[in-house]
């Protein structure tokens, strides 16, 4: 773990994910005054430890994250991708320590914020407050399209979904390709979709077959984006049309990088 100089958000090309728009310069400066530093993490570095006293959240600068938890049986299950942009650690803010394990799953640099200084920022600006809760919130949502999506699907539409996921993310960040280069390995994407790893291999190899994807080595690249789609659409319609009360729960821990929207106040 290197310690860099600090960040400028003015200059960051991310800075539209992870802070809000129509800042004034003076805003821009004080916000610049709050990142603690950047950190380069080379890959299979450790960025925070669950249990860890809570100090600071972190914004995925660039590079590519995995956070984990240990289930009930003392197994470590994958609860996390991150990429550029978004923010780790908001687990620790409730109990002052973090729920998850970050790693670096490439080299990979991120900016610190310390808690103590955001708190004051954001009433300063409350746009940055607003900004934080919208967050906070996009993650509360994303545990339960998981719940939705993942209670009972079978594993063809689980990866299917995961690949859409990825897709969505990486346009938002101005790569709009039909192609996804998977910076983890399969064991740890079944890890994460409570899947086995000769299943997500197998799920894979299929889709291949169905001509719904083309898979080297970690590149995979969308050759009939409806066709995935469908996957997942069928997957949702089935659930709400057998399962119209209740989720089945998936056995796999989902992420749990999310916080009360009112912390920061």
């Amino acid at each position: 773990m290197t310690l860099t100089t600090r960040t400028h958000c003015a200059t960051c090309q991310l800075r539209h994910l992870c802070m809000p728009t129509g800042l004034t310069a003076e805003q821009m400066t004080l916000i610049d005054q709050m990142m603690s530093a950047r950190v380069k993490m080379a890959r299979g570095q450790v960025l925070f430890r669950a249990s860890g006293a809570f100090r600071s959240l972190f914004i995925v600068r660039t590079g590519f994250f995995k956070t984990t938890v240990a289930s009930a049986d003392g197994l470590s299950q994958v609860s996390g991708f991150y990429m550029g942009g978004e923010l780790m650690g908001l687990d620790g803010i409730g109990a002052a320590q973090y729920a998850c394990t970050a790693v670096a799953l490439e080299d990979s640099e991120v900016c610190v914020l310390q808690m103590g200084e955001l708190n004051g920022l954001a009433r300063a600006i409350p746009q940055l407050q607003w900004h934080m809760q919208k967050i906070m919130s996009r993650e509360i949502m994303r545990d339960h399209d998981l719940f939705f999506l993942l209670g009972s699907m079978r594993a063809e539409a689980r990866v299917a979904s995961f690949l859409l996921n990825l897709l969505t993310r990486l346009e938002v960040r101005g790569q709009a390709s039909n192609a996804v280069h998977l910076r983890m390995t399969r064991e740890e994407m079944g890890s994460y979709l409570g899947l086995t790893i000769e299943t997500v291999s197998r799920t894979l190899s299929k889709l291949v077959r169905d001509g719904i994807i083309e898979v080297r080595l970690k590149d995979v690249s969308i050759l009939h984006l409806p066709a995935l789609q469908q996957l997942v659409s069928q997957a949702e319609v089935g659930k709400l049309k057998h399962h119209p009360h209740a989720l089945t729960p998936l056995k796999r821990t989902l992420p749990r990088e999310k916080a009360h929207a009112h912390v920061l106040m």
